[in-house]
């Protein structure tokens, strides 16, 4: 019975973030990018969900990652897609009633619509026009299919 009673204790120790009712945890997030995943969502502080972060999380996998948990709040596609371009190793798994629901890795899409912005202040997608921003997804960063720029740094800073 004292064994049952220590490996419990040594669980707990392990435990940095409480575990949420219900939600998302974003998992295997490259190190350093917990930030931004928040950012894109965003997730300012004012907004209803509880948020909880660890960075820099020690991973047999990837040596170190970030963990994003949102209480109450389940991704949509979009969100997954944003994050798919920072993080294309990251897992996101729905918690519902303190289990894991669903749990499913974020695929790259070929093609964003609505969710970045062009750089190049004289796109159409700029404009008062109608019209959604579209990016083809290349290997090396975005290119808007409207006037042809490419973003390749600091995609986050370019994500609505």
């Amino acid at each position: 019975m004292k064994s049952d009673i220590s490996t419990v204790d040594h669980e707990r120790e392990d435990l940095l973030v409480r575990r949420i009712k219900n939600g998302t945890v974003i998992d295997h997030i490259e190190a350093g990018e917990a930030l931004n995943v928040v950012k894109i969502l965003g997730i300012t502080g004012s907004t209803a969900e509880s948020l909880s972060i660890a960075t820099n999380v020690m991973s047999g996998q990837m040596g170190k990652k970030d963990i994003v948990k949102l209480s109450n709040r389940e991704l949509s596609k979009e969100d997954v897609n944003r994050i798919a371009l920072i993080s294309p190793k990251a897992t996101i798994n729905i918690i519902r009633n303190f289990k894991v629901f669903q749990k499913k890795g974020v695929e790259i899409p070929t093609l964003i619509e609505g969710s970045v912005r062009c750089p190049n202040p004289g796109c159409i997608s700029n404009t008062n026009e109608p019209i959604t921003s579209k990016f083809a997804v290349l290997p090396n960063g975005l290119r808007c299919l409207y006037c042809d720029s490419v973003i390749t740094k600091d995609l986050t800073s370019h994500i609505i």
